[in-house]
């Protein structure tokens, strides 16, 4: 089951990328390789997303008979809140994630105005840098959401 978690993220991005580069160099247009990639996208997290919740169940069954309610009764149980740690993963992962793809998005629009702006008028350099620094900036508020999540999580190394 490992063997099948682990591969199938795997062989869904190669493929994809496969797709991507066949299509774009037949038609020329990234509509279709927009459409795989994003269908690949949702296929690797919800794979990824699958794993790691059924992993920690599978982990909370085997640790404890009991049924767990609280994070207290988690800690007495000896699990060390395998679930909450789960969760607290995923949302770094969304946090990094989601904070990249909307850096890409606001880089991509604002890289190409400035570009436009620069060329006429050479002064207006350092103000459109500002522009493309600021949706760069995205990212990296995302990257240190992220940092901060996982310093939460016990028994986690950064």
């Amino acid at each position: 089951m490992n063997v099948l978690m682990y591969s199938i993220p795997v062989i869904a991005i190669l493929a994809a990328s496969y797709l991507a580069i066949r299509s774009f160099k037949k038609n020329g247009s990234g509509a279709k390789a927009l459409k795989v990639n994003f269908i690949a996208l949702v296929l690797v997290f919800s794979v990824s997303a699958f794993g790691a919740v059924s992993a920690f169940a599978a982990e909370d069954d085997a640790a404890t008979t009991a049924p767990v309610t609280t994070a207290e009764e988690e800690e007495e149980a000896g699990n060390g809140g395998a679930m909450a740690a789960g969760l607290g993963l995923l949302a770094a992962a969304l946090a990094t994630g989601l904070g990249g793809i909307g850096g890409g998005i606001a880089v991509a629009s604002a890289a190409p105005a400035a570009i436009g702006a620069t060329s006429e008028d050479p002064k207006a350099f350092g103000k459109a840098l500002i522009f493309v620094a600021l949706g760069e900036s995205i990212a990296l508020y995302g990257l240190v959401i992220a940092i901060m999540i996982l310093s939460k999580i016990p028994n986690i190394t950064l």
